[in-house]
């Protein structure tokens, strides 16, 4: 599909090896980013999200495998590619002895923006990410949330086509999280492309168009959220029990009630299903006959987070402000 116009990512079978370590951090991912969409590629910590946006964005080159951005090669035309994206990495890539103003200007200016153009654009980048007042501090006094918003202007400041965000609402409180929700809805409604990596998976949801799940370095799962979710069927059915030990029990014994294996969280035994009625009520006649007592029982609809847990076998866990690369 690589023909297609509409496809502005598009990667095929990327291979990465680390000699150090022999690790394997991607063992033949392929994906593709339709124009005007958001990709959110999802997985472990160690997973191999890191390393595909770092190969997509031109930083490390594939051992094996073929990636475009915009139908340009990001091996071969990798200069062309830089002018066209924007990252927002992990990390702060920004100086900690300029300003928050002087900072989005020198990415500016190494975008080849004017100086009038790029004041301008700094002034409206720092007040869409509230931080006008700041704009003249240098930036080592800055919170960690405010760096995060800081780096993430910065990589919008060329107003890009192609918007790499690996974890990009790591460090920011709720409020700020829900802002920059905003902000990259909007930049789609305008056009911009977004691939996504993240560990919240409300994030993930919200946002993507369609999602990839990565693990051990391999495409595990692919699909809208919407078929995603239902691939593991159209209830959960969430029981929770008197403590770990009655509730390992009880996955035992409700086994048989769910295609899926029974996911188990400390007292609580999560079984997702076709027929959420009916097979609570059967849930309840089970753990009656046994005699394990039950705390509560709840009946929703199956989350990301189920989706996750059932493919990785454990819920994400979201990268601290210096997460580890994954």
């Amino acid at each position: 599909m690589g023909a297609n116009s509409s496809i502005a990512v598009d990667a095929h079978d990327l291979v990465k090896v680390f000699p150090r370590g022999h690790v394997r951090a991607l063992d033949g991912v392929s994906l593709e980013v339709e124009a005007g969409t958001i990709l959110g590629l999802l997985g472990p910590n160690g997973a191999g999200k890191t390393t595909a946006v770092r190969i997509l964005s031109t930083i490390i080159g594939p051992d094996s495998g073929h990636a475009t951005i915009l139908g340009h090669d990001v091996v071969k035309e990798a200069d062309t590619v830089r002018r066209i994206i924007g990252l927002a990495g992990q990390n702060a890539a920004v100086d900690d002895y300029l300003t928050g103003r002087e900072n989005i200007r020198m990415v500016g200016r190494l975008s080849h923006m004017s100086w009038k153009s790029v004041g301008a654009r700094a002034d409206e980048l720092l007040e869409t990410f509230g931080l006008t007042d700041a704009g003249n501090r240098v930036l080592k006094t800055y919170s960690g949330g405010m760096r995060r918003r800081l780096d993430l202007a910065a990589a919008l400041v060329a107003q890009p086509p192609i918007l790499f965000l690996d974890e990009p609402t790591t460090g920011l409180d709720p409020q700020s999280r829900q802002d920059l929700w905003r902000v990259i809805e909007g930049l789609v409604a305008e056009g911009t492309t977004v691939l996504l990596t993240t560990q919240y998976l409300e994030e993930a949801d919200r946002l993507a168009r369609d999602i990839v799940v990565i693990d051990h370095g391999r495409v595990i799962a692919q699909g809208t959220p919407a078929q995603l979710k239902a691939d593991l069927g159209t209830s959960v059915v969430s029981v929770t029990l008197a403590d770990a030990g009655t509730a390992q029990r009880a996955a035992v014994l409700l086994a048989p009630l769910s295609a899926q294996p029974p996911l188990v969280e400390g007292a609580t035994v999560d079984l997702t299903v076709d027929d959420g009625p009916k097979v609570a009520v059967e849930v309840l006649r089970s753990l009656d006959s046994a005699a394990l007592s039950l705390a509560g029982l709840a009946l929703r609809e199956p989350s990301l987070d189920d989706v996750f847990l059932t493919l990785t076998g454990h819920k994400a866990e979201v990268a601290n402000d210096g997460g580890t690369p994954a």
